[in-house]
């Protein structure tokens, strides 16, 4: 079995090598466009726990997936992930002022440099994706960028924001709020888990299973966040606190006890959902907790 120690030593191992494989693809630059190349840096290096990154990882370690395939995909997540947070802390998304412990990319730069990373970094992501680095066949990174594109535009992570933005006016039901967190956390979540998949040409079942496994989780993760809006200390998280008020959110309309009894029903339905993989998926079993007791 595995240890809790030993989990979150493997979660901060691959943080740490998915970080030092993206000092590959984000050089410090000189000349006109080195503010550009710092924004990006700034943003994308250095923090984050890589939750996407690593479920790249644990489900392509189910299918014997070489590190180095698993990790470029992975570090190719996170850039697109770095560039939605940027967008996102913008002054006509979310307004705000701290990401990750330290001045939003805004607040560093200007809006317009953050602008400028956020597009950046996403089509450095779908560069890593389609081009030599990742040395995989052709038909596996078609699947991955297509993947990828779906997750984030209009159906996935972009469609979720937009929702977002309407919510105050669409009073959303709990399935309605489900649909938007599904869209805008989730689906790149859900992606992530499918990437190793993809990776690793598994079967329909197993397949499924992990995908299954993804939805709940990217619920779990946004009610979590949900959680830590209400409850938790910015100096922890990280990251302003106090703004999902009046928000579309489970907190918001489950209360506080509805969305822990939510949390522990998505766990229940995430871990019969890995069965079939028995003590092998010890790593997302985990993660799964790690993801819903989180203080940061």
């Amino acid at each position: 079995m595995t240890s809790a120690a030993a989990f979150r030593a493997s979660l901060e191992d691959n943080a740490a090598a998915v970080d030092a494989w993206l000092e590959t693809v984000l050089p410090e630059a000189l000349g006109h466009a080195a503010p550009l190349y710092a924004a990006m840096r700034y943003s994308a290096l250095g923090g984050g726990k890589r939750v996407r990154a690593y479920l790249v990882r644990a489900t392509a370690d189910l299918f014997d997936v070489p590190a180095e395939q698993a990790l470029a995909v992975g570090a190719a997540i996170e850039l697109l992930h770095a560039y939605s947070l940027i967008h996102d802390d913008l002054p006509a998304m979310d307004d705000a002022q701290t990401r990750r412990g330290k001045p939003a990319c805004h607040i560093a730069f200007d809006q317009a440099t953050a602008i400028l990373a956020g597009d950046a970094l996403q089509a450095l992501a779908f560069e890593v994706l389609a081009g030599p680095l990742l040395q995989i066949e052709a038909r596996t990174s078609r699947a991955l960028t297509w993947g990828l594109a779906r997750a984030s535009g209009p159906l996935g992570m972009c469609g979720g924001q937009m929702i977002d933005l309407l919510a105050d006016g669409l009073e959303l039901d709990l399935a309605g709020i489900r649909e938007l967190q599904a869209k805008k956390t989730g689906a790149l979540i859900r992606f992530s888990c499918e990437a190793g998949c993809i990776l690793g040409d598994a079967g329909d079942a197993h397949r499924e299973a992990l995908l299954a496994y993804g939805d709940r989780l990217g619920l779990a993760f946004q009610i979590a966040d949900d959680l830590l809006d209400v409850r938790g200390d910015a100096a922890a998280v990280g990251k302003d606190v106090g703004n999902d008020a009046g928000k579309a959110t489970f907190v918001g309309l489950l209360g506080i006890e509805g969305a822990e009894a939510e949390l522990k029903s998505l766990h229940n339905e995430a871990s019969t959902s890995l069965d079939r993989f028995a003590e092998r998926a010890t790593l997302l079993r985990m993660l799964f907790g790690f993801v819903i007791d989180r203080s940061y």
